[in-house]
Formats: structure tokens, sequence, C-alpha cells
């Protein structure tokens, strides 16, 4: 589905004029959030199916939950919530799991609240930046963590580096952490994989071009998962079977076409 196509016109809801820029709007069969660029051009991030609300409507949003085709995460923490399309799939396919979502803006909170859960979904949502909750010492264990706020800049490595260490500080041998690349550059998408290499030595390193979309998708995934095994049959796993099959093609398809960095 082409789905520019169908939000090409929508009726405003909420309008921002502070720094977020901040829009929500609709038509008959999607809702959608989105913010001001750099430019000052609005940016949709993400996108409500209204009579389906936990459908993925992203193939971004896709990618970055593959790792469901290994594991059974019993707590998971997102950074970012934006329209919440991650937590609603979650929430919806995943029994009595625990999800975290830490959320800088107020507003998004809010606009979240109010026009994004429309089924009242079980989130627990922390006000906070992001770097500042993951240094905080008392807390429970993760058993996936997914970065969907990263920020890139491929002149400032120090600034990389502790923002990687800081999402690696939080991840195990045991754990999974998903990144979200938006719009990077081929040296910024080449300088995140560089420092993952050297820091996340008990993980394997996989990462998606997301066709279409200038989103780069990567996966640090426990080295010893089987995930060849896991792949052919794995009753361990919260997908039913038709969207396990389904998913199985993307991430065998993205290995064909992506690439797995080696130690």
């Amino acid at each position: 589905m082409q789905l520019s196509k169908h939000i090409v016109q929508g009726k405003l809801l909420y309008l921002s004029q502070g720094e977020e820029g901040l829009s929500v709007s609709e038509n008959e069969h999607f809702r959608w959030l989105a913010f001001n660029n750099d430019d000052g051009e609005q940016v949709i991030q993400s996108v409500m199916h209204k009579r389906k609300p936990w459908q993925l409507t992203l193939p971004h949003q896709t990618a970055l939950l593959l790792p469901l085709l290994f594991f059974k995460p019993q707590n998971i923490v997102e950074l970012g919530l934006g329209g919440g399309n991650l937590d609603r799939f979650l929430a919806h396919t995943c029994i009595d799991v625990s999800i975290t979502s830490i959320e800088y803006s107020s507003i998004v909170i809010e606009k979240f609240t109010h026009y994004f859960n429309p089924e009242k979904v079980k989130i627990d949502i922390i006000h906070s930046n992001s770097n500042a909750w993951l240094a905080q010492p008392e807390k429970a264990s993760i058993d996936w963590l997914i970065c969907d706020v990263y920020q890139h800049n491929e002149h400032d490595v120090d600034k990389t580096i502790k923002q990687l260490e800081h999402l690696l500080d939080n991840v195990d041998s045991n754990s999974c952490l998903s990144i979200n690349l938006p719009d990077s550059t081929d040296n910024e998408v080449n300088l995140c994989l560089t420092v993952l290499q050297q820091l996340a030595s008990e993980h394997n390193i996989i990462y998606f071009h997301i066709p279409n979309y200038l989103n780069i998708v990567i996966h640090l995934i426990p080295k010893h998962w089987q995930t060849f095994k896991l792949l052919k049959r794995n009753k361990n796993c919260y997908l039913p079977r038709r969207l396990f099959l389904q998913w199985r093609k993307f991430w065998q398809h993205g290995n064909e076409v992506g690439q797995q960095v080696n130690f």
C-alpha cells in the first residue's frame, strides 16, 4: 500500500506553533502525527489506522520489531513515544508484557493520550530525557531496548560514543537492542556501526536498509541466540503463525540485501 496516497488530504485536529511544530491530522481511515524538520517542513512521524489502531503502518516499524521472531521479552523499554505505533502493536500482540516509553516532550505525551490511544492500552509513560533516564542506577533489567530517538552526528564522535554507551550500559548478554536511524548519511551510519562493533562484543550486529525510505534499522542480537534454528520453528514466540511466516521472509530478505557486521 502506498500510504502517502491515503494521507494527502486530512482534517487538522491540532497544531502547535512552538519549536516542535507538532500537528495531528486525520481522514476517514488514518490519523497521523507530524513535526517540523530543520527546514520548517512538516514530516509525518507516525500514522495510526483508525479501525485497527494496533496495526503497523510504516515499514521501519516492522523492521524494528523483527526480534519478536526469536524471543518473548517481558520488559520492553522504548525511547521515544511519538504516536505510539510500536506500543499499540506490542500491547495487542504480546501477553502480560511490561511496556515503558520514555518521552521528553510533554506535548507529545498529551497528544498521544488524547488522539493515539483509543483503546487505552496500558503503557508506562515516563516524562524524561532518554539519556538521563538511562543513566539512572536503579532500574529493572531490560529484555529489549528500542531506540527510536537516536540523534546522530558524524562531526561529534565523542557525543555519538557517549550516547551509544548509555544504550549499551542498559543491555546485557541476554537482551536485545534495536535502533532506528532516520535520514542518516553513509558516514553517520558507518560511525554508529563502528562504535557498536567496538563496544558490543556479546552481540551480533545486523542492519537493514528500508526500501523507499531513509531509515536504517540496527539490531544487536545476543550471540548465543540460535537465530537460524529459531527461524525454522519457534514455539517461544508472541507472533501468530501467519505473521511469524511473513516476518521471517522480511528478516531473510533483509539479511540478503542488508548486512551483518562480523567481529
